[in-house]
């Protein structure tokens, strides 16, 4: 049986319909993800944390399929700022206080992230993301993802045959 945390609470309380997995609690990348559940890697996303470039603004959470890699120009067009970076897995971990391989959109809410995903989202039905730790990992549907995060979705992903498996 799947861990419970504070996600899967969320869900429950807020009457989400939820598949969640039970992986090994160690840091998976979203291929690796994909390959263990059997799915493709274009419907497991990862979340990315981006900085702005002024000092001070809120992070972002860019969630992108497990196949592709972030576009930070396409990704600072999208929150029209002239630039954009990632920040290092040690700063990440600070800025979202969760583990790299955990960091989860639906673990963040409410906690100052904007919370961007890729449009390639838009034509599936359910997605999956990490369940706000690792080793846990939830597929819903993207609408209710969008909604509970107050995500945008545009395009900041592209298809790449070097995927960073983060």
């Amino acid at each position: 049986m799947p861990p419970t945390n504070n996600v899967t609470r969320m869900l429950d309380a807020k009457k989400i319909a939820y598949t969640a997995f039970e992986l090994p609690a160690e840091k998976l990348g979203a291929l690796e993800t994909a390959r263990r559940l059997g799915v493709s890697p274009g419907v497991v996303f990862k979340t990315i944390v981006a900085l702005r470039g002024s000092p001070g603004s809120k992070p972002i959470l860019a969630v992108i399929p497990g196949d592709c890699k972030l576009d930070l120009k396409a990704l600072a067009a999208a929150l029209n700022e002239k630039k954009v970076q990632v920040p290092s897995q040690r700063e990440a971990e600070q800025l979202t206080g969760l583990q790299a391989g955990g960091i989860s959109p639906l673990a963040l809410i409410n906690r100052g992230f904007q919370v961007i995903i890729d449009q390639s989202a838009a034509g599936l039905e359910s997605i999956h993301v990490s369940g706000g730790q690792r080793g846990l990992n939830v597929r819903l549907p993207v609408r209710d993802l969008v909604r509970l995060t107050n995500a945008r979705l545009a395009p900041i992903a592209t298809r790449s045959d070097e995927v960073d498996d983060e």
